[in-house]
């Protein structure tokens, strides 16, 4: 790791010491380096002067500053950028990319999401960078990748979930094609990202120095088709849009009861005789038609019709009750209100509160890191910065680096 370490040494967390520049945006990379952030790196933000990330615009919601005006930090903003410095340098002017070379001597990763070559410009490129910065990990998100025919085009989430298959697959079977509620193939992206930064270290750490990482939206994408795509690749058979059904395992979907809906999820056939027996139909799971996942499979719309006048009949809480009883796996459908009101969330925290003296509550509400260590946990430091907040500091800082 960089020298960085002697100005750091109140950082914890497995990545103590690591030092990264992030000059990405959106979410994607913000959520690749709000994890290694979260994981003790020292993440510096590089943003436009006067603008900063595209996504502190997108709202509403908006925090509301202390005067209680909207700020210029969406909640879309907020999700991606906490336990990261921002400085504001236009690498466009010939003295702030020479502010991100003098950084770079200080720090062991770099990420950028540019269209291909959008770097070269300004001579930040890796090819610009590789050989005065031989141990740097250099990380590129882009839409396509570096290479192919398509390289040259710009990439978000919806165009990726489109070209890469997954939307063909969503959606009911009646209905449109159908995105993800959420911009997966971004979140995605940033965590295959994180997980090839940390490889490359390790590499770097063994002697091997550094890289440049090439990650794409669409590749992503493609590789987690997962077990549907494997599906296609085996039989040449399109799969088809089955709305809330899984394609491998039946019943394994949401059914309506009668005060909402919730999730069956039986896996295997042991499951589904004891789902029958709790429904009051055993004779189903000895029917020839439905013993196995195999022949329900082959019978799968004649069960659902069965099943389904029978579910209706049925309570969600008492259902729900009995299968976990029986374990029978299955589960409630919750809004976000009963998402955060669990007391799952509250024993996994993965609702966190960080201090913010610039916004009216004195404090931003942040979704938690999934991952816990048992000997170097993460940690939540600070809160998404504001635009160049800490270019004084962190300016400071390299000025005491060079002067060592």
């Amino acid at each position: 790791m960089t020298k960085n370490n002697q100005l750091n040494s109140n950082l914890t967390g497995p990545l103590a010491g690591l030092r990264v520049l992030d000059l990405s945006r959106i979410l994607a990379g913000p959520t690749c380096t709000q994890l290694l952030g979260d994981m003790g790196a020292d993440v510096i933000k590089v943003e436009r002067p006067g603008a900063g990330d595209d996504t502190r615009a997108w709202g509403p919601p908006f925090v509301t500053d202390l005067a209680g005006e909207q700020s210029s930090e969406s909640a879309y903003y907020l999700c991606a950028n906490r336990n990261k410095r921002s400085i504001a340098i236009d690498i466009s002017d010939p003295q702030g990319a020479s502010k991100i070379r003098e950084l770079l001597a200080t720090c062991d990763v770099l990420i950028e999401n540019f269209k291909v070559g959008g770097l070269k410009k300004y001579g930040l490129a890796y090819s610009d960078l590789c050989k005065d910065f031989p141990e740097l990990i250099y990380c590129s998100i882009t839409g396509f990748g570096q290479t192919g025919p398509n390289a040259h085009k710009a990439g978000y989430d919806l165009l990726a979930q489109g070209f890469g298959g997954i939307m063909s697959l969503t959606g009911d079977a009646d209905g449109e094609p159908m995105k993800v509620g959420v911009g997966i193939c971004d979140v995605m992206t940033g965590m295959y990202a994180s997980s090839a930064i940390l490889a490359a270290l390790y590499h770097q750490k063994s002697g091997g120095g550094g890289q440049q990482i090439d990650i794409a939206l669409v590749d992503v994408q493609t590789a987690w088709l997962v077990n549907e795509g494997t599906n296609y690749l085996l039989s040449g058979e399109q799969p088809q849009r089955r709305g809330n059904q899984h394609p491998n395992i039946v019943p394994y979907q949401v059914f309506q009861v009668a005060d909402g809906h919730l999730i069956v999820a039986v896996g295997n056939d042991g499951q589904f005789m004891r789902f029958c027996s709790l429904l009051g139909v055993a004779e189903l799971a000895a029917d020839s038609r439905f013993a196995t996942n195999t022949m329900r499979l082959k019978n799968r719309q004649l069960l659902i019709e069965l099943l389904t006048p029978l579910l209706a009949m049925q309570h969600k809480e008492p259902l729900l009750a009995q299968m976990e009883l029986q374990t029978i796996p299955g589960g409630p459908i919750n809004t976000l209100p009963e998402v955060f009101a669990t007391e799952q969330v509250a024993a996994r925290e993965m609702k966190i509160t960080l201090s913010d003296p610039t916004v009216q509550s004195g404090a931003v509400e942040l979704i938690g890191n999934p991952i816990k260590f048992s000997a170097t946990p993460v940690s939540y430091r600070r809160a998404p910065p504001k635009c160049g907040a800490d270019s004084e500091e962190v300016l400071a800082e390299l000025q005491q680096l060079q002067s060592e």
